[in-house]
């Protein structure tokens, strides 16, 4: 019905930097939404070097395509993204060299398992 919470959850880890990498997670994100619309809640957990994709300046080069696909995920449909503030430490970065739509989380793995103890599936690549 609409305004329930959606019956199906799902977290993706993201800890590549490589374009295509990246580009098979956001196509996979695509496709649940594709597939059960408002009834999924879907969670990016982004670390290691795949940090780059939610730096406002990226230190490893990411197509400009796919952060703007990623920020449209997150605009239209709600996608969250997180990214692993551990991983940002090295870079002397903090919320405000990331992207508008990320959260912040100290630690993205854990992250990861406070999802998946909430009931979300854990997708990795």
């Amino acid at each position: 019905m609409p305004g329930d919470p959606p019956e199906h959850r799902v977290v993706y880890q993201l800890n590549e930097a490589e374009p295509g990498y990246i580009e098979h997670i956001l196509v996979s994100v695509g496709a649940m939404i594709g597939k059960y619309e408002d009834n999924v809640a879907i969670v990016v957990v982004v670390f290691g070097p795949g940090i780059h994709l939610l730096a406002r300046k990226p230190r490893r080069p990411v197509p400009q395509t796919l952060r703007e696909r990623a920020a449209g995920q997150a605009r239209d449909y709600g996608v969250r993204f997180i990214a692993c503030g551990n991983t940002m430490k090295p870079y002397g970065w903090t919320a405000a060299d990331m992207l508008p739509f990320a959260q912040i989380e100290q630690v993205g793995a854990a992250a990861l398992m406070e999802l998946q103890e909430q009931g979300y599936a854990y997708i990795a690549w």
